[in-house]
């Protein structure tokens, strides 16, 4: 497999720092079954004695991204990173117990906030601390944040932090919204401190970021995890060893050099000393000094599993009723919730031990890697690790899935090899710990080929009519007006909305019965109080009582 290796050059000169000699850096990423777009570098310096491990990923490729995650079952990050089946993470930002101190935020969702102060000197000082983060239009930051509400759009960036020095005597005013740019495209970011790098310099705000006094040390040597990015958006995500004969650890000075050592522009510290962990699905790259248990982790995943709008409807899709799906046991009900795909209600089963199974046999067309989606209708009620087992060419997986999330979309499971066996399944287990009932509805295998934008093959719901065609906007990229024709081939009450990338609807262009003929649709970037959006990526659904469809519309103001 060929693996980006756009910096190494750069790595081997600029390498050796103050501290001691060069770190000499191995390309590791051949040991590892990492998709194309995922580097790891593995650095050995023997005086002063340092281990360290950087991975780069590549945010060009449509198909990664990044993002935190957060749970108050805290466990060590190789053990979160099987838990969330992500391709890679590190340990997220400082905490307590189970209580995160530091940012965790999802699309939509401000899960966990930055620390608006901390107590020094038997006084409470009000301060910022740092954010990294990513935006709508996948715009990379790390910024000086603080938070005036629960959501993620009442958190505001600032220019500079405030300006404690050394053991400040005095405590300053708390900020105000006045001061600051609200983040209102903030999408997904971890938060932590201090700031490291800026405008590709080291840029280190230890003293007004109140590290003094933490715990957490500037100039000695230590485990350290940051995380930054780079001009052409690749992040970089580091870990270095620390407190071990065969590795020291860095100071924060000179991890600020390692980072710009691999091109990062801005960068952050992440929480250290026994957090300090870098690991895939149940194994560690890097070797902690503690493998300490950590609520939030910062993970390199498939870019669907960012849970965004997915209304593509591509591929093969089994729903509850088709043949193709059998349901083992005697407790599975239908749902009384609306939200389900398609016709057929989801079904929901008790959790218990295993016996009862929701069994998809898809008997796909070709062999090949296809991507796995499942659909379910969520609710507070639902259990937080559905296991869905998928047998496929290779062997066998279980994915543990939190279906009190995922409303009304494809949710990404994973990507596997499939020849159209029989033997070839996806499973929807009782065997759930936590919560109550669990969901089995639909489930859409998508080939992965770029060439194959929709398997031929059987309809998995031929009585279903294609009632409509939705053409493709144009223009897009606009700016002003966008314009989408649909042909109407039967009569049936339609809707068409605009979705921000959250899933929030923003505008309404149709809700109405159409007879056959020719339509278009317009829109000019309105709410619908009609104010003018912002920039960024929307989604139009177009549905009628039996289907929908979905096209992305690229607004740039």
């Amino acid at each position: 497999m060929k693996k980006a290796g756009i910096i190494w050059g750069f790595i081997l000169i600029c390498a050796s720092f103050a501290q001691g000699e060069a770190i000499a850096w191995t390309d590791t990423t051949e040991a590892f079954d990492f998709p194309e777009g995922i580097t790891l570098y593995y650095g050995r310096r023997n005086s002063p004695a340092l281990n360290i491990w950087v991975l780069d990923v590549d945010l060009n490729r449509e198909d990664l991204a990044v993002r935190p995650y957060i749970t108050t079952s805290i466990a060590p990050v190789r053990t979160l990173a099987q838990r969330f089946n992500v391709y890679a993470a590190i340990n997220g930002g400082y905490f307590g117990g189970s209580t995160s101190y530091s940012a965790v935020v999802y699309p939509g969702e401000l899960k966990a906030r930055n620390i608006g102060a901390v107590t020094r000197n038997s006084q409470s000082y009000p301060l910022m601390r740092s954010l990294f983060s990513m935006n709508e239009t996948g715009d990379l930051s790390v910024d000086w944040i603080y938070h005036f509400g629960s959501k993620p759009e009442q958190t505001y960036r600032y220019d500079a932090p405030m300006d404690y020095i050394y053991n400040d005597p005095t405590p300053k005013p708390a900020p105000t919204a006045a001061t600051g740019t609200p983040m209102e495209d903030l999408l997904v970011g971890i938060g932590g401190g201090p700031t490291l790098v800026k405008d590709g310099q080291v840029h280190i705000t230890y003293n007004e970021e109140i590290m003094w006094g933490s715990g957490v040390g500037l100039t000695n040597a230590d485990p350290r995890t940051a995380v930054g990015y780079t001009a052409d958006k690749h992040v970089i995500m580091v870990t270095a060893d620390g407190r071990q004969v065969v590795s020291s650890g860095v100071s924060l000075n000179e991890l600020a050099e390692i980072m710009i050592s691999f091109g990062c522009v801005e960068a952050m510290n992440l929480d250290g000393g026994g957090s300090t962990q870098m690991a895939i699905p149940g194994k560690n790259i890097n070797t902690p000094s503690e493998n300490r248990s950590v609520p939030t982790i910062f993970a390199v995943v498939h870019y669907d599993s960012l849970g965004l709008v997915e209304y593509d409807d591509s591929g093969i899709i089994l729903d509850t009723e088709d043949d193709e799906c059998e349901f083992l046991g005697s407790d599975w009900f239908p749902t009384a919730n609306p939200g389900y795909w398609d016709v057929s209600p989801a079904m929901l089963n008790v959790k218990g031990e295993g016996t009862d199974q929701a069994v998809f046999t898809p008997r796909l067309p070709r062999e090949t890697d296809y991507h796995v989606y499942a659909w379910w209708v969520p609710a507070s009620n639902r259990c937080l690790d559905t296991p869905v087992v998928i047998r496929h060419r290779d062997g066998r997986d279980t994915v543990r899935v939190n279906q009190t999330l995922g409303a009304e979309q494809w949710n990404y499971i994973g990507t596997y090899t499939f020849t159209g066996d029989s033997a070839e399944q996806v499973m929807i287990s009782d065997a759930a710990t936590s919560g109550f009932y669990v969901v089995a509805d639909a489930i859409r295998f998508v080939d992965v080929d770029s060439s194959v934008t929709r398997i031929v093959g059987p309809d998995p719901r031929p009585h279903v009519a294609k009632a409509f065609t939705l053409g493709t906007n144009y223009p897009n990229p606009f700016n002003a007006q966008t314009v989408i024709p649909v042909h109407i081939t039967q009569q049936d009450h339609y809707t068409a909305r605009i979705y921000s990338l959250r899933g929030t609807c923003v505008s309404t262009l149709l809700d109405a019965t159409l007879n056959k003929g020719e339509y278009t649709l317009t829109w000019s970037g309105q709410n619908e109080k009609g104010e003018r959006v912002a920039s960024g990526i929307y989604i139009l659904r177009f549905v009628n009582r039996q289907k929908g469809e979905s096209r992305k519309l690229v607004l740039m103001w």
